[in-house]
């Protein structure tokens, strides 16, 4: 440690020099002045130069005081390093310490290095008052603006389900539209199929198979002076029972005479029937049986040229006897209109059906060539179904 300067030098105290005849100096001398003070002694010039080692239980360099705050200065006798004992303490090399300013403590006021005292107990804090002189308007505008944003938002994804509802709607017309083509075209692809089917049908017959439907309906009829062929036709009489369609001239005897009954004969089964209407222009009769029989119906159309029959009639009193051919033509005479065709017929077919490949009565089977062969003569069921009504 230092201590202090030595005032014994003249240039450091200021006085003038004095030659001592004890140092050798001779009075007159002169001797060169120092132009400022001595730099200081060490005691020891071993620690010269070298840093102070506080005793044990003093603060260490850079550490503070104990019971100095923070930000104050140190006591008296203390310097930034701990106790000088009236002496500067030399710090040692390097940098010196950085002070940390102290955080203030939450809540409270920056206390300068003094430690922080909470303020007394008041209670709890009282509700907070609105900073702006609007009286709570803050709160409101903020709801008027959010109620503004949300009904915006409600606009658009209205409009927008309102388009996707035209966009469905318009492909709902469209897939409807579609459907409706597609179902008339399909349709019509259905009704040409039947078309040409019918057509196919119309000119291809299956006399065995034609018959065998038909010919449960038809009979032989037994009259006063001859036989002939009577086939069950039309809707179920009001009274019940079964209409069956003949020619006025097989029961013509019979009726001139005061006579209605007649007898219906198949499979050697008789049934009785009576006379019920004529018609001698048409050459049309109806017998009416109480028994319930199957019955045939009428063609939707006139017979065509070519198109292939099924004549099932008694010829000769030989009932449930078929013959096929084809309408040869359609007749207008001075007696009327007749569907001609090839199929044989003899005397006995007179009042059996004419049937299509449809099961279908076509005509009546009423005459034919006696000098030709082939050459036969239906009324045709139109005229059957003006005259009779029972179609």
């Amino acid at each position: 440690m230092t201590s202090g300067y030595e005032p014994e030098d003249s240039a450091a105290s200021g006085t003038p020099h004095q030659p001592d005849p004890a140092r050798g100096e001779e009075p007159g001398a002169s001797r060169t002045e120092r132009l400022g003070p001595k730099p200081p002694r060490l005691n020891n010039p071993v620690t010269a130069g070298m840093p102070v080692i506080p005793p044990p239980g003093m603060p260490q360099p850079g550490q503070r005081p104990q019971g100095v705050a923070p930000g104050m200065p140190p006591p008296p006798g203390h310097g930034p390093f701990g106790p000088t004992g009236g002496m500067p303490i030399v710090p040692p090399p390097g940098p010196p310490p950085m002070a940390v300013p102290a955080r203030p403590s939450a809540g409270y006021p920056h206390t300068g290095g003094f430690p922080a005292v909470p303020p007394p107990y008041s209670g709890p804090p009282a509700a907070m008052a609105p900073t702006s002189g609007s009286g709570g308007r803050a709160p409101k505008q903020h709801l008027a603006v959010l109620a503004t944003i949300l009904a915006v938002v409600l606009l658009f994804v209205s409009a927008g389900e309102a388009v996707l509802l035209l966009r469905l709607d318009d492909r709902l017309d469209d897939a409807n539209t579609l459907a409706a083509n597609t179902r008339a075209s399909q349709e019509q692809q259905l009704a040409d199929l039947e078309s040409r089917t019918g057509d196919l049908e119309r000119r291809t017959i299956d006399p065995a198979k034609v018959a065998a439907e038909v010919t449960p309906s038809v009979f032989k009829v037994i009259a006063k002076t001859g036989t002939g062929t009577a086939f069950a036709f039309g809707e179920e009489p009001a009274g019940g029972g079964t209409d069956f369609v003949t020619n006025y001239h097989v029961v013509k005897d019979t009726y001139i005479g005061g006579g209605r009954d007649v007898s219906l004969e198949r499979d050697n089964k008789r049934y009785t029937a009576k006379i019920i209407f004529t018609s001698e222009e048409k050459d049309l009769a109806v017998v009416h049986s109480v028994e319930r029989f199957p019955r045939l119906s009428a063609a939707r159309g006139a017979a065509e040229p070519g198109e292939p029959v099924v004549v099932i009639g008694a010829p000769l009193g030989a009932e449930s006897t078929v013959t096929s051919g084809v309408v040869s033509a359609l007749r207008n005479t001075s007696e009327g209109s007749f569907v001609q065709f090839d199929a044989a017929i003899n005397p006995g077919n007179s009042g059996g059906p004419v049937v299509n490949a449809q099961k279908l009565v076509v005509g009546v089977a009423t005459a034919k060539v006696m000098d030709a062969e082939g050459i036969g003569f239906a009324i045709p069921v139109s005229v059957v179904c003006e005259t009779l009504g029972i179609c």
